[in-house]
């Protein structure tokens, strides 16, 4: 019979392997808490951005009609996919009153970014006032 020559390359236990992946885990359980209000910070500019958005549609009705819009397709915006149906957008983005003075558009969090029960919550006015008003 013939002798099969076997030869070692060098490689990774499958322990060393293991012993590594364990000690990212606990990297990682040790920095996620403080790296969740930078994440919600990040999220949050979906929001501001949508709403400035929605405020230059505004604008844009307001020299055409001499009034603010209630419709947000009147207006020309259209709501991207929520990320509870299988989309992207973070905020749901809703006009919550116009009139011919003023109006007031709402970008509501659909989903809990740091699990505290509280959903993020921005608006703008009229006079392009974006507040937080209430914070994740």
């Amino acid at each position: 019979m013939k002798q099969v020559n076997k030869k070692f390359l060098p490689a990774f236990t499958l322990t060393e392997l293991l012993v590594v992946l364990i000690i990212i885990g606990i990297l990682v359980l040790l920095a996620l808490p403080n790296l969740m209000p930078l994440i919600t910070r990040a999220k949050s500019t979906e929001a501001q951005l949508q709403l400035n958005h929605v405020h230059m549609l505004q604008k844009s009705y307001f020299y055409l009609y001499s009034k603010y819009s209630l419709n947000l397709e009147e207006l020309g915006f259209e709501q991207e996919k929520l990320t509870t149906e299988g989309g992207k957008a973070n905020y749901l983005i809703e006009i919550t009153s116009a009139s011919t003075a003023g109006f007031i558009s709402r970008a509501t969090a659909v989903v809990d970014f740091d699990g505290d029960g509280t959903y993020n919550v921005w608006e703008i006015n009229e006079i392009k006032d974006l507040k937080e008003v209430i914070k994740d």
